[in-house]
């Protein structure tokens, strides 16, 4: 398999992009993205991510020209402001890849003039949703193989981390959390106990009052998304949960990250 290319969009001129865009828009027209693809076939479909969590479920699905445009450096990716060479990206998809918490999306394709397939992604590290979405996306693309063996690596990944979670337990038992709502997930991998969930925004006055009465151990605060201390002078001890992939786009490498982060706050 082709190693996967991921290309960060290049700041470029308005002006030039406007001389360029007619020949672009002809390179990702409605027979590339509708004609589909098969494992194995040479037709290999150009993807376009708005960040590396869609990025991530793309290349798991089989995907290997993916081009993401929101830096990773950009904390909070729906406060990103699409860049003119990010239309130029989108103009020779098949796949346009978003979530619907970005609000953007919509607007880079229709910009850019492209007839790419645009995409809404669940984004949601929950293996078995995970897991399903990437199987979708491997129809869509035509690499339902590729999709299938990656699922079944997710899930042989899952039980072992769920299984050096579990075996770190303080006393053997279960912990209590408290988690954000979208770090759901990583309780799960730990075979933790929720006993509250916040955000996304700031804790109030009573929701302090009510979590910080269920004495969890934990706080899984969702990194990208942190409001500072959640549960001050609980007791509880806050670990940050990161969702987003790196530059690799190794969606397994968060699970992995996550494992690591439960398993030296529970030590």
């Amino acid at each position: 398999m082709a190693r996967t290319r991921v290309r960060h969009a290049r700041i470029a001129s308005l002006v030039a992009l406007s001389a360029a865009l007619p020949l672009l828009t002809g390179c990702g027209g409605e027979d590339a993205a509708s004609s589909g693809t098969t494992d194995g076939k040479n037709h290999k479909p150009v993807v376009v991510v708005t960040t590396t969590w869609e990025g991530a479920f793309a290349k798991a699905a089989g995907a290997e020209d993916i081009t993401v445009i929101v830096p990773q450096s950009v904390h909070h990716a729906p406060d990103y402001d699409p860049k003119p060479s990010d239309l130029a990206a989108v103009a020779k998809a098949d796949f346009v890849l978003y979530a619907p918490f970005e609000p953007y999306a919509a607007k880079i394709k229709e910009a850019a003039g492209s007839k790419a397939k645009l995409v809404e992604v669940s984004l949601d590290n929950d293996p078995a949703k995970a897991g399903a979405e990437v199987v979708r996306l491997g129809g869509l693309f035509g690499t339902k193989d590729t999709a299938a063996q990656w699922k079944t690596r997710l899930d042989g990944e899952v039980t072992k981390l769920n299984g050096e979670l579990e075996a770190a337990w303080p006393g053997g038992k279960s912990p209590a959390v408290v988690t954000q709502m979208f770090t759901g997930w990583a309780a799960g991998l730990a075979g933790a106990t929720t006993v509250g969930t916040y955000g996304p925004e700031p804790v109030t006055p009573a929701q302090l009052a009510s979590l910080s009465a269920k004495k969890p151990a934990f706080v899984l605060d969702n990194a990208h998304m942190s409001t500072g201390t959640v549960l001050p002078d609980s007791g509880a001890e806050q670990v940050a949960i990161v969702n987003y992939p790196g530059e690799d786009l190794d969606l397994l490498a968060v699970y992995r990250n996550a494992a690591a982060q439960l398993k030296k706050a529970m030590g």
